[in-house]
């Protein structure tokens, strides 16, 4: 009488294993997700900033417009202009310069640190432009922005836009 005993090799199975769970392990560290800070205006008497640190960029729909200093101002020298997110007119470029600018004021204390980049969405304005606008501070390391609620004169301004 023969005696057959089935024996089955686990190796393979036990090195799939394995690996499953190392590809498993190294893609959730991979793909955390990342917290950005944003800081709002507190409530109460509004911040005395100057004219040359302070950046406005302006939104409608998908179209993004920005000026330095004061509104009126702006409007009356036609200084309201397009911008991109990306390309030679884009806004990190904008930011560059500007950062520039402060840096040579010798009465700025902090040069590009005192820049003030202020996020005025409209309604229409997808999350995906307000988070790219949020990046392009980021990235191009604007210490203060906020998002802030257009004015009535912006908002009149951007509907007559094309």
């Amino acid at each position: 009488m023969i005696n057959h005993y089935l024996k089955v090799d686990m190796t393979p199975m036990v090195d799939l294993g394995f690996l499953l769970i190392s590809f498993f392990v190294i893609t959730t560290e991979l793909s955390k997700p990342t917290v950005m800070n944003l800081a709002m205006p507190a409530e109460g008497e509004p911040t005395d900033l100057a004219n040359s640190a302070a950046l406005t960029v302006l939104t409608k729909g998908n179209s993004i417009y920005y000026y330095q200093g004061d509104w009126e101002e702006a409007i009356m020298n036609a200084k309201v202009e397009p911008v991109e997110l990306s390309g030679k007119n884009s806004l990190r470029a904008v930011i560059g310069r500007m950062q520039i600018n402060l840096d040579k004021n010798e009465s700025l204390k902090n040069g590009r640190d005192e820049l003030m980049m202020l996020i005025k969405p409209s309604s229409g304005t997808s999350y995906k432009t307000v988070v790219d606008l949020l990046d392009e501070a980021t990235i191009s390391m604007v210490k203060k922005y906020a998002l802030i609620k257009q004015s009535l004169e912006e908002s009149e301004w951007l509907y007559r836009q094309q």
